[in-house]
């Protein structure tokens, strides 16, 4: 007899899996502590006009997988109205089958719409675009409902130093919402030098919100400096810096200054000015995190913007990106010792989008642990085209057999909509499914407390604790 598609052991093929989920992990809170939500959605929590607008339009997973199926842009990110976009999306989802987005599309559309055993294809689409859609009216399916009905504790968002904070601070005020959504000091377009027009409109808006008169490198840095403290004031305790790969080079101060008033007079910089100023500016940063013993997470690898020409139409994070293939090694591990030799290497949680560094930067991490904190240097969860079933397994089998999986601070959504939680349940239930089916065939204790404890730390709170989030 097949086994029925989605049922309560989904992913759990043991006794243990089944009992490690449902003791241990599934009664866990959430803390996503990276995610790209907007902030003003939760803050204003207002209604979606349909479930386009909330589950299609901030997905470019989705968007990926309506292009491969010949599906034209009009119904992805173009004027078509909603009902013919959740269509073709519909006439998608069965082609879709052994991608993740089947897994997650379902698993949503259950725990959120309450769909049952309905499959979304073409036949069942215009019920379900009604049923989920009428739905959407209730209170239960606004952005704090949402969040709430999944358990979610901890809510890290992304932030430009020049965003405003206003959002954070209200939701701080509001006693009656217990959930903590923290902000994420993001500075990407602080690096961004190549491009001096855009560069120096930046540094004019990070001129405005900071206060400070910015008249060359020193006031720079002044200014964000204080846009640093700002972020702590309002709860933030990580940075997230996106990158192709870390940057070394050797500078001085004077060089650096030269650069800066250069590119501000509208100079483009040659290659070597660029990586002497990014390497420059990450070590401030990193500086910074260690002084307020914040978070540095470093997500590298990224090759962005492929498609120049739907670049130019669509903009960035369109769903034109892929895995890149930069040697790492002898970057990363130079950068970290040197901020390890000058005593400012903070708590840090390196990702790779290339699964072939796994384990490299798993032993990477290895060299980097101290007393200061157990796991001082994460090796990041699956993220992004690895966050699957099998890049999940292979992340954490990396991480065990390098590292200590028990000290992992778990998953991540690293999504735009308040839709996506269930991809932590589905990471949860990967998870007991590796570390049960180990128990039963007697590769790893049968003591569902110490295993169980592992799994909930895992979970939720060994973030709590490594994000120093007690309070």
């Amino acid at each position: 007899m097949p086994v029925k598609f989605l049922n309560d052991s989904f992913l759990l093929h043991s006794k243990y899996a089944l009992r490690l989920y449902r003791e241990h992990a599934a009664p866990q809170p959430i803390f996503d502590y990276h995610s790209h939500l907007p902030i003003r959605e939760i803050a204003e929590n207002r209604p979606y006009s349909s479930i386009t607008e909330a589950w299609l339009a901030p997905d470019h997973y989705k968007w990926r997988a309506m292009r491969a199926n010949g599906v034209d842009e009009r119904f992805i990110t173009g004027d078509a109205p909603d009902r013919e976009k959740f269509l073709a999306w519909a006439e998608t989802v069965p082609r879709a089958i052994r991608n993740p987005l089947y897994h997650w599309t379902h698993m949503e559309l259950r725990h959120y719409f309450g769909t049952g055993d309905v499959l979304l294809d073409r036949d069942s689409a215009e019920e379900l675009y009604r049923v989920c859609n009428e739905q959407l009216k209730k209170e239960a399916c606004r952005p704090r409902s949402l969040l709430k009905g999944m358990n979610v504790r901890v809510l890290c968002t992304t932030d430009d130093p020049t965003d405003s904070l206003e959002y954070h601070l209200r939701l701080r005020e509001e006693k009656d919402f217990t959930i903590a959504v923290l902000p994420t000091f993001r500075p990407d377009k602080s690096l961004g030098i190549e491009d001096p027009d855009t560069f120096k409109a930046w540094v004019s808006k990070l001129e405005s919100v900071s206060g400070i008169e910015i008249g060359g490198f020193d006031t720079f840095i002044q200014a964000l400096q204080k846009r640093h403290d700002e972020f702590h004031d309002a709860g933030c305790r990580a940075s997230d810096h996106g990158l192709d790969t870390v940057y070394t080079e050797s500078y001085t101060e004077s060089e650096i200054k030269s650069i800066f008033r250069k590119v501000i007079r509208g100079e483009a910089p040659g290659d070597c000015s660029v990586r002497k100023f990014k390497t420059c500016m990450l070590a401030h940063f990193a500086w910074m995190d260690s002084r307020r013993s914040w978070v540095q997470m470093l997500h590298l690898g990224a090759h962005r913007n492929n498609n120049t020409r739907f670049f130019n139409w669509l903009g960035p994070d369109s769903g034109f990106d892929s895995m890149g293939d930069w040697p790492h090694a002898q970057q990363v591990v130079t950068f970290l010792d040197r901020l390890e030799h000058g005593n400012i290497l903070p708590k840090t949680v390196l990702f790779t989008i290339n699964p072939r560094d796994n384990d490299l930067f798993v032993s990477i991490a290895g060299s980097f642990q101290d007393s200061s904190v157990p796991g001082k240097v994460q090796f990041g969860p699956a993220w992004w085209f690895n966050d699957t079933k099998d890049g999940i397994i292979a992340h954490l089998n990396a991480l065990s057999n390098g590292g200590l999986l028990s000290r992992f601070i778990g998953m991540v959504t690293d999504s735009r909509s308040f839709l996506s939680f269930p991809r932590h349940d589905y990471f949860r239930r990967i998870l007991c499914s590796l570390l049960g089916d180990e128990m039963e065939r007697g590769e790893i204790p049968d003591d569902m407390e110490l295993v169980g404890g592992m799994v909930r730390d895992i979970c939720y709170r060994n973030a709590v604790s490594y994000f120093d989030l007690k309070g």
